[in-house]
């Protein structure tokens, strides 16, 4: 598995596997081991999504060493600030069965994000974080976190697909040297994503699928990428980009799609925070 460094020389897997939208404990408990067994090591959950006790149940029925893997949850908005994150920080331990973790996001940037910050530096600090970051920071915020703090985000996690490629927002994040990781690669299917016809032929030309020459668009720009499937096949399929690469002319195809504009939400939208500052889930 190729992985990437992070600022603090921890090493992440470039490729992972998501658990958003699987909130069955018995189906993301057997897609979890069924992603592991294919060889997957970076397994992405979040106290919103309501599964990280399903997530912990897998890890630990699959045997494979804990220093193997690398494990990120999410801190929700309602639980923002000093206080209160260091609590959620305990509970999501608590259903991962876990004691310590590979990292560990700010999952919205609303709310005290930066009291959520100064707890998340302490258990940094402690040993029970490898790696901390954040989710949805446009380049504005993320500047003004790395600027006004003493621990840089290691990460930031936001929507990146060839529809959405986030070019500007990448070269902030190599300046500050944080990592980009991807939500959404396959843009959950919209913009006819999954029958693009640049995209499928691209795939036909290397014998792979359309989600494959997504990630391997993905892995080449050097952006960590966390795929979600439920179906066995579909998730052997998204692990296996590492025996081709695509050239140059390639590259710029997928380069050509982009439309600049986000498919799910807009951060900056006052409605999008209001939305996202008030929902609260059974955490």
């Amino acid at each position: 598995m190729k992985t990437v460094i992070l600022n603090n020389k921890v090493e992440m897997p470039i490729l992972g596997f998501g658990v958003y939208q699987i909130p069955d404990p018995i189906q993301c408990e057997q897609a979890v081991s069924e992603a592991l067994a294919a060889g997957y090591r970076l397994i992405d959950t979040a106290a919103a999504y309501c599964n990280e006790e399903a997530v912990g149940n897998a890890i630990r029925k699959s045997g494979i060493r804990r220093e193997e893997l690398f494990i990120t949850t999410k801190l929700w908005v309602q639980d923002q600030g000093y206080e209160a994150a260091r609590k959620a920080f305990d509970k999501s331990m608590q259903r991962l069965g876990l004691d310590y973790l590979d990292l560990y996001l700010i999952h919205q940037p609303f709310g005290d994000y930066y009291g959520s910050w100064r707890a998340m530096e302490e258990l940094y600090k402690e040993g029970h974080i490898r790696a901390i970051g954040v989710c949805n920071f446009y380049p504005d915020r993320l500047v003004d976190l790395c600027l006004h703090n003493e621990v840089t985000p290691a990460v930031n996690q936001i929507e990146t697909h060839p529809l959405f490629q986030r070019v500007e927002d990448q070269e902030v994040m190599q300046k500050y040297g944080v990592q980009h990781e991807s939500w959404a690669s396959f843009a959950e299917g919209r913009g006819s994503m999954f029958s693009n016809e640049i995209v499928a032929a691209i795939g036909k030309k290397y014998g792979k699928s359309v989600a494959q020459v997504i990630l391997r668009w993905l892995i080449q720009r050097e952006i960590v990428c966390i795929p979600k499937s439920v179906h066995k096949e579909r998730i052997k399929e998204n692990i296996a980009v590492f025996d081709f690469s695509l050239d140059t002319e390639d590259m710029e195809k997928m380069n050509s799609l982009d439309t600049s504009t986000s498919l799910f939400m807009n951060h900056r939208d006052p409605k999008v925070a209001e939305n996202l500052g008030t929902l609260k889930f059974p955490v």
